[in-house]
């Protein structure tokens, strides 16, 4: 197994400890070690070295797939990682093989037969195979020690100004210790610690954008007979008519996971017959046939989301050193638009450059960093959940605007291959959302548009 790229660089420290074995955390520890002289990762979960679901990401029992962004941010960390996956059997969708991709968003299929100018590569691997990857590669780093089956009760400051620790307990004895470092960083999600430690320090909690969603959905892994769905990712999302959606991915080891979806409070249901109805509607063979035909694995997982929510660290006026947050702890999305693992990708990238200038006014920079990513998938989620009149929110004439050009664009992307792949490319966080709009893609909509209208009598 080929080792993590590693860079000749002085120490800044003699610990850090990350909070959450999470992709985030895995992604931080990798990071920190070439600048710390241990890194220790403090897990809730007890950790097993087969691909199974951890209690502590529920969202693990459900559809993913690693977007070409983060797929290459991954394997410049950790160099051979994709090639590895593909040759345990993760489906590496790319070129020509995108004709396996069918993706319908906002009521438009994406033409995805003809071969790219510029790749876009789509790595389709269950959640917890990518995490058990990864995890042995960091855990397999000399200095990096792993404390699993411990809570992180507090973290510790000197002064206001500085972090000094943090406080665990082991969950099967009870036993508490304190863990001395000079770097904490929280990748504990969405419960992260973060906001509450800053208002008892008298920083006062970041300000906070959230969109209510209110997304609801139910995955199941299931064995499909050989040649029964000839595509290896089927994507259904809702529409302005219909809040509901659908996926089918093709995983390692001839699994499969479909997952049923509702957006602002529609429930899909989990029985069969239900789940059955309710894909019915949506008008997609292969996925009726998954659910008629498949052999399931699984027991159905429910899984909720009330909303989208961004902390706005990068706006803090002061902030205590020795103290960062990761991932979903800065902003958590709508999964149904895969955007997580690669902004936390791009976040630890930034990060590990940031600290080749040392830990000075560490965190104003990360957090400005961390940021530049975090806007681009934000704008894109926030306003594709906006085009959907269920989802309550402030509508600016700017997200009116911009979502009605994007709603433009995917209905020529159903026809034109170089308006699809311009998508895909910026669905994949290989480009911004701004190249949707450039002058070469408006041109060739604006043709689409004008040969649809000379088609209507």
């Amino acid at each position: 197994m080929a080792q993590a790229e590693r860079c000749t660089v002085s120490r800044i420290g003699a610990r850090a400890v990350v909070l959450g074995a999470s992709i985030s955390g895995l992604l931080g520890a990798r990071v920190l070690s070439e600048y710390y002289d241990e890194v220790v990762v403090v897990e809730r979960d007890t950790l097993t070295v087969d691909a199974m679901p951890r209690r502590g990401a529920p969202q693990a029992r459900h559809g993913h797939a690693l977007q070409s962004g983060g797929a290459e941010v991954l394997d410049r960390l950790f160099p051979g990682l994709l090639a590895e996956l593909s040759a345990s059997g993760a489906i590496v969708l790319e070129n020509g093989g995108l004709s396996r991709v069918k993706l319908c968003l906002q009521g438009h299929w994406l033409k995805t037969s003809g071969v790219m100018n510029r790749p876009v590569t789509i790595y389709s691997v269950s959640r917890p195979f990518l995490e058990m990857t990864i995890r042995r590669r960091v855990f397999g780093i000399p200095n990096v020690k792993v404390l699993d089956a411990h809570d992180a009760v507090d973290i510790l400051a000197a002064t206001p100004e500085r972090i000094t620790g943090v406080r665990v307990t082991n969950r099967h004895g009870g036993e508490e210790h304190v863990i001395e470092a000079d770097l904490v960083l929280d990748a504990l999600g969405r419960g992260g610690r973060t906001p509450a430690l800053l208002e008892s320090l008298g920083y006062g909690r970041p300000a906070e954008d959230s969109l209510t969603v209110n997304v609801n959905y139910v995955s199941q892994m299931l064995r499909l007979p050989a040649g029964l769905v000839d595509e290896a990712m089927i994507l259904v999302g809702a529409t302005p008519e219909r809040p509901t959606g659908a996926s089918l991915f093709a995983y390692e080891n001839d699994t499969w996971m479909l997952t049923v979806a509702g957006i602002a409070g529609t429930e899909p249901p989990a029985d069969l017959a239900g789940r059955q109805r309710f894909v019915a509607e949506l008008g997609v063979p292969q996925l009726d046939a998954a659910l008629r035909d498949g052999t399931p694995l699984t027991e159905p997982h429910r899984h909720r989301l009330p909303n989208s929510r961004r902390r706005r660290y990068e706006a803090m006026r002061r902030f205590p050193a020795g103290l960062l947050v990761l991932g979903d702890a800065i902003c958590s999305f709508n999964p149904i638009y895969g955007q997580g693992m690669s902004v936390a990708a791009y976040e630890a990238h930034a990060l590990r450059d940031l600290l080749r200038e040392g830990d000075r006014d560490l965190a104003r920079r990360f957090f400005r960093a961390a940021a530049e990513y975090v806007d681009q998938a934000w704008r894109m989620a926030v306003n594709s959940d906006l085009a959907l009149p269920q989802v309550p929110g402030r509508r600016t004439a700017g997200v009116r605007l911009s979502n009605w050009l994007t709603g433009q664009v995917l209905a020529t992307a159903a026809v034109d291959d170089g308006v699809a792949e311009q998508f895909l490319r910026v669905m994949s966080m290989l480009d911004p959302p701004t190249r949707l709009f450039r002058p070469s893609v408006l041109w060739r909509v604006a043709e689409h548009s004008q040969r649809r209208r000379r088609r209507v009598p």
